[in-house]
């Protein structure tokens, strides 16, 4: 049964073995290793990991797994939502091998279909963010945030650059997860993050950027309008952070000026996953297309004269560019970008409306119902978030009412956060409510669903989606066909062979992506307690171990969600330990020329200089 699970998902049969190894000249595969793999480095000791398991024993083990996950109603927001994945997505994309084995598009022939969705993705993007440029897409949005600060500090002007303007300016009210990153990555690039009130700050000649959230980390919508003006009459660009659901109701920040427009699309269908993966966005005014990160698509002419797609500006990225890449981004996230796109198609302009309308009028319902009850809200204006102050005593009463509930809500040094979402229904609200007036211990109130409330400075006025795209796939039955027409356009590994291979080449079988499907995965918020998370946190604690025996290393992470991201991360790693030593100096990267280009840029983003080791042609390292 061990050995059935092996066989078939990488094969060959004894047949196909015997002649696999005629063909390489060799009898057997203990002569092979022999031939290939050096006495000096090989490893005679069995790895100390737990023995392999069938598949049926294998889905039944980790399905008890999902069961001591706990799913909550939940409420943390910090852009993370339940999102209803509609059902033909879920089971022509994201269950469909056509889809998740096909090869990043490098080779536009073979991948028109995904090259299509993709645009779509970067239409959608474009049109609600107010921007003129979009990529496909990036890693989260902590990391799109980290590549508008590298851009921003790319493109300074030659003055700022003369006068060594390295400051960039983060308002206090940008998600924590964001900040945080921020400040590993600004480091190595020698960027002084400084991060205050965008409503007191003061321009100065050394700051080259700006980063502010819309809506805010706590629920407020400012009027950022203000802060952009003032910081580009000093010359400083500005990025802003969105929510892409509230833009469909909110004044899109392009339209206020903004340079740089990023998000994640996780709440466009996409399962929280305890915290990945989803797609980020990213736009831009043009000015900055040849500073931007990772893939964009653009359509241009085949060779009979006909549309085609194809990824565009390639010179920008790192299998080109190596050392001087805009970024080390690589594959980022297709699959979840082509689900939120499709979900964008499904539901067009006017049904997005509907879900922001419902999803503000929830977080509007839920400030009656708080008031009625005798709690104050902190913020005015808000998409759907409500920021409700709470002191020490009364937060851990609403923890314990809450979770006694089986609901989370977030938790600041000021009070408790609520996010309102798509998923919630009236009776989830009810249940809220109910256990709010347990912690205040007084009569609960009813819900009702309030109404529109937005500020009318910031109410969006200009038409977005008007793409037919966006407005003729509104039955499952027309939706799956043009899935299905799409799909018939690529080659993906439920066809054939791909043609051109690299470190992303790995199939997973079919009972390897089964629960990805499942709530008890999908639906665990990242800032859940871990309590709730008890079968995750065995996964990863399981994984991380037996990469450390693989590996005969100490200790492993599993933070970076990319080969690049772990690239930068070791680079970080062996950066620190240098400077723990005070050799502050040591600073060289050595590479081979035949390393992945994600290696050389890596190096970069970690403040270290390359220099490339020439190889022969087979890719081995010349070492005279």
């Amino acid at each position: 049964m061990m050995a059935e699970f092996a066989g078939r998902h990488i094969g060959p049969q004894s047949k196909d073995l015997a002649h696999m190894l005629a063909a390489v000249g060799v009898a057997s595969v203990d002569e092979l290793v022999n031939q290939t793999v050096p006495d000096a480095i090989r490893n005679e000791t069995a790895l100390d990991v737990a023995p392999a398991m069938s598949e049926s024993d294998y889905l039944r083990h980790v399905y008890a797994l999902s069961q001591k996950n706990q799913v909550f109603a939940t409420y943390i927001g910090q852009g993370y939502h339940p999102s209803a994945t509609p059902a033909v997505i879920q089971r022509n994309i994201l269950e469909n091998p056509g889809w998740y084995t096909a090869y990043t598009p490098y080779q536009a022939e073979i991948a028109q279909g995904r090259l299509e969705a993709l645009l779509n993705f970067q239409t959608m993007v474009i049109d609600l963010t107010g921007m003129e440029i979009a990529n496909a897409s990036l890693l989260d949005e902590a990391t799109a945030a980290a590549e508008a600060m590298s851009l921003l500090m790319a493109a300074r002007s030659r003055d700022q650059q003369k006068r060594g303007a390295n400051k960039f300016f983060v308002d206090r009210q940008v998600f924590a997860q964001t900040r945080g990153l921020l400040e590993t990555r600004s480091t190595p690039m020698d960027i002084e993050l400084v991060v205050g009130d965008m409503e007191s700050f003061q321009p100065s000649p050394e700051f080259f950027g700006a980063l502010c959230q819309y809506p805010n980390a706590v629920g407020q919508i400012e009027d950022i309008r203000g802060f952009i003006q003032t910081c580009q009459n000093a010359e400083i660009r500005v990025a802003v952070a969105a929510d892409l659901l509230s833009l469909t109701l909110l004044t899109a920040p392009g339209d206020m000026g903004a340079d740089v427009v990023l998000g994640t699309s996780q709440r466009f269908g996409i399962p929280m996953g305890f915290g990945g993966p989803h797609a980020a966005f990213f736009a831009s005014k043009e000015d900055y297309k040849r500073f931007m990160p990772g893939r964009i698509i653009g359509r241009t002419i085949d060779v009979d004269g006909g549309p085609a797609l194809r990824m565009a500006l390639q010179t920008r990225e790192q299998h080109i560019k190596r050392d001087r890449a805009t970024s080390n981004i690589c594959t980022s996230q297709v699959l979840l970008a082509v689900m939120a796109g499709m979900y964008g198609v499904y539901h067009g302009p006017e049904g997005l409306k509907r879900i922001a309308t419902e999803v503000h009028r929830k977080a509007q319902g839920m400030s009656v119902a708080l008031k009625a009850l005798g709690y104050t809200t902190l913020n005015t204006h808000v998409f759907d978030t409500l920021h409700v102050e709470a002191d020490a005593a009364l937060q851990a009463a609403v923890r314990q009412a809450t979770e006694s509930a089986k609901i989370n809500v977030g938790y600041t040094e000021q009070g408790i956060l609520i996010s309102t979402h798509e998923v919630m229904n009236t009776a989830d609200a009810q249940s809220l409510v109910d256990a709010l007036a347990a912690a205040k211990g007084t009569a609960t109130v009813p819900f009702a669903l309030g109404e529109v409330a937005l500020p009318s400075a910031l109410a969006r006025q200009t038409a977005y989606m008007t793409h037919p795209v966006f407005s003729s796939y509104r039955s499952e039955t027309e939706m799956m066909r043009y899935i299905k027409k799409l799909e018939r356009r690529d080659i993906a590994l439920n066809h054939s062979m791909i043609p051109l291979g690299s470190c992303t080449m790995k199939l997973n079988a079919a009972a390897e992506m089964l629960p990805l499907s499942w709530p008890s995965f999908g639906q665990i918020h990242p800032f859940a307690p871990l309590a709730q998370a008890a079968g995750y946190m065995e996964v990863i604690r399981s994984l991380e171990r037996d990469l450390a025996v693989v590996t005969g290393f100490d200790a492993t992470t599993l933070q970076p969600n990319s080969g690049a991201q772990g690239e930068y991360s070791g680079l970080l790693v062996i950066r620190a330990y240098h400077h723990s030593r005070g050799d502050y100096h040591r600073k060289t990267a050595l590479i081979p020329s035949s390393a992945h280009g994600t290696n050389p840029a890596s190096a970069v983003m970690a403040g270290m200089d390359v220099v490339v080791v020439a190889c022969d042609e087979k890719g081995n390292i010349d070492l005279a």
